[in-house]
C-alpha cells in the first residue's frame, strides 16, 4: 500500500474510533476496490484515487447521524465530501485535483445512475461486494444488482464466486 494511503487508512480508523463494524467495512471495501482496480488494469493515478475514496467512502455517516438522526446514503453523499476534504487536507501530499475527485466519488458512492467512469463503477461494485454480505441481501437482490450495475469482469467473477452464482 502507498504511504499516503496508509496515512489515510490510519486517519480514518482514528476518525471512526471505537466503531469496529464501520472500520471493518471500509477496510474490506478498500481491499475489494484495490483488487478490482488492479485486475481491471487501472492506471496508477486512477487506482490511487479509487483506493483513497474506498477508504473514505462512508466518512459522511457520523455527520449524517448527528444532523439527520440516520445514515441514509443520500445524507452520506451530502455530508461526506466536506469531512473527507478536511481529512485529506490534513494528510500531506494530496493535490487539489486528487482531493476533488475523491470527494466527488464519496458524494456519489450510493448513486447508481449515470455511472460513466471506471473509478465510480468499481467503488459501487466494491461497496456492494461487502454490503451484500453485511446487509444480508437475498440472492434475487444480488443478481439484480449484478446484472444492472456491475460491469467489471473481475468484480462480476468475484460476486459470482462469493455467492456461488452462475452467469
Amino acid at each position: 500500500m502507498d504511504k499516503k494511503l496508509a496515512q489515510v487508512m490510519d486517519a480514518m480508523i482514528r476518525y471512526d474510533n471505537g466503531d469496529v463494524p464501520r472500520i471493518q467495512h471500509f477496510v474490506k471495501v478498500h481491499n475489494f476496490a484495490s483488487t478490482i482496480g488492479v485486475a481491471e488494469n487501472l492506471d496508477e493515478e486512477t487506482l490511487f484515487i479509487l483506493e483513497a475514496a474506498a477508504i473514505l467512502h462512508d466518512i459522511g455517516i457520523h455527520p449524517a447521524e448527528a444532523k439527520y438522526g440516520c445514515s441514509h446514503g443520500k445524507y452520506q453523499e451530502e455530508l461526506g465530501p466536506d469531512e473527507a476534504r478536511k481529512l485529506l487536507t490534513a494528510v500531506d501530499g494530496f493535490t487539489l485535483k486528487q482531493i476533488e475527485r475523491i470527494c466527488w466519488l464519496i458524494g456519489h458512492h450510493h448513486t447508481c445512475t449515470d455511472v460513466n467512469t471506471v473509478d465510480h463503477r468499481i467503488l459501487l461494485e466494491a461497496d456492494f461486494l461487502v454490503n451484500s454480505f453485511e446487509d444480508g441481501f437475498t440472492e434475487e437482490g444480488i443478481i439484480h444488482f449484478r446484472d444492472n450495475i456491475f460491469r467489471s469482469p473481475s468484480a462480476i467473477q468475484m460476486l459470482n464466486d462469493m455467492w456461488g452464482l452462475k452467469n
